[in-house]
């Protein structure tokens, strides 16, 4: 359980991590790459960055270095929270993709809340 809880934690971190960076540091790439990117403000494209990258760190790096490990299944619990209202955002765009891309990460992050809580 606990290595399958490490694999999903680690594919979290890399996909949340990368997404962050992306929306972050390089904006015009995340504008030409993800659809959504070019109809809400720059400051909300980074908010959803920051959030991400938050929600990459969070899920793997509390509970790797011991150090408020509780952290970890709190994180999960956002990134579940983000995917809700992501799903709505892609759901309002009619983007089947986007709500099933929220609907799988969602449910990675759940079973990782479920398991370290």
């Amino acid at each position: 359980m606990n290595l399958a809880l490490w694999i999903v934690q680690v594919l979290l971190a890399l996909s949340f991590s990368w997404a962050g960076v992306m929306k972050v540091f390089t904006y015009e790439k995340a504008k030409a790459t993800l659809p959504w990117v070019k109809d809400v403000s720059r400051g909300l494209v980074l908010f959803i960055g920051i959030s991400d990258l938050a929600g990459g760190l969070g899920i793997a790096l509390p509970w790797a270095t011991g150090i408020l490990p509780i952290l970890t299944p709190i994180a999960a619990c956002g990134i579940v929270l983000m995917m809700i209202l992501a799903g709505g955002f892609h759901a309002q765009r009619k983007e089947p993709i986007g709500i099933a891309s929220n609907v799988v990460f969602g449910a990675m992050a759940v079973f990782v809340a479920w398991g370290r809580f």
